[in-house]
């Protein structure tokens, strides 16, 4: 049986307008054993003067690696998110995002397609995610870090699309990043979908969604940044544990919730099934 985690993926903390420091420290207090960082490029205001969670790749992989260590949490992965139908922007991205990872002891590099160019066919952004998870794939496989794909766009908010996706290139550094949420408001059975993908899959986004939004947005959007409480919405939590139970990988379930309360409220129902 494998071993399920729970962590959480700072953007809990992105309306309270903290730090990166700030949120690993609170995930802690709460109990969380992982958290999922998300990285950026370059320099912004926002990080730079402490109200908001992203880390530049340009600051010091150490400086994610300490603040973990310190407050006793581990990295389920990055948050990495490029789109693979742009490797003007996702390849030297991804790739520097997997060297990142590598060095502070992130296993999971996690990204999706994204938002596709407005001009190109859809044969043509296959070829384009094709040439990105390829080069992408050949830095992350002597690392040993994985590249989890995750359903939040055009192509990848059917099992068939994320399927394809996933076949472009052979390489075992590719798996699945499975969104509860995601996969539920694109109007999947998300239990079958997990199921499908079990064997491949990588990390999970612990995202539940509350029933107001299912009833405004399901069949309506292929995604959305984050959800409610875990528990207090439309996704069986005890269905999405006992799928995952059966791979044959560890697992981390990082929560995805926009608020702190949200999160405490996440990890004391996940606890109580695990």
């Amino acid at each position: 049986m494998a071993k399920i985690g729970i962590g959480i993926n700072l953007e809990f903390v992105r309306h309270g307008d903290k730090s990166f420091e700030w949120g690993v420290a609170k995930a802690a207090e709460l109990g969380y054993e992982y958290v999922e960082p998300l990285v950026h490029w370059g320099r912004e205001l926002l990080s730079e003067a402490g109200y908001f969670h992203s880390v530049s790749m340009l600051d010091d992989p150490f400086r994610i690696k300490s603040v973990c260590e310190k407050h006793g949490v581990k990295c389920s992965g990055l948050s990495a998110h490029s789109p693979l139908c742009k490797p003007e922007i996702s390849v030297e991205y991804l790739k520097q995002a997997i060297r990142f990872a590598a060095e502070i002891g992130a296993p999971v590099v996690n990204t999706d397609e994204g938002p596709k160019p407005d001009w190109t066919t859809e044969d043509e952004d296959y070829v384009l995610m094709r040439y990105t998870l390829g080069e992408a794939a050949k830095v992350a496989e002597p690392r040993g870090i994985l590249i989890g794909l995750e359903q939040h766009q055009q192509y990848s908010k059917t099992p068939d699309g994320l399927d394809r996706i996933y076949n472009l290139v052979d390489s075992p550094a590719i798996g699945i990043n499975f969104d509860t949420g995601n996969s539920y408001l694109a109007g999947q059975d998300s239990y079958a979908w997990l199921q499908r993908v079990k064997d491949r899959l990588v990390h999970l986004h612990a995202k539940d969604i509350s029933v107001e939004q299912s009833e405004d947005e399901r069949g309506k959007v292929t995604g959305t940044p984050v959800g409610c409480a875990c528990g207090q919405g439309v996704i069986d939590w005890e269905k999405v544990i006992a799928i995952c139970n059966k791979t044959d990988r560890d697992i981390v379930f990082s929560v995805e919730c926009g608020t702190v309360e949200q999160a405490a409220g996440s990890i004391e129902h996940l606890r109580k099934l695990l």
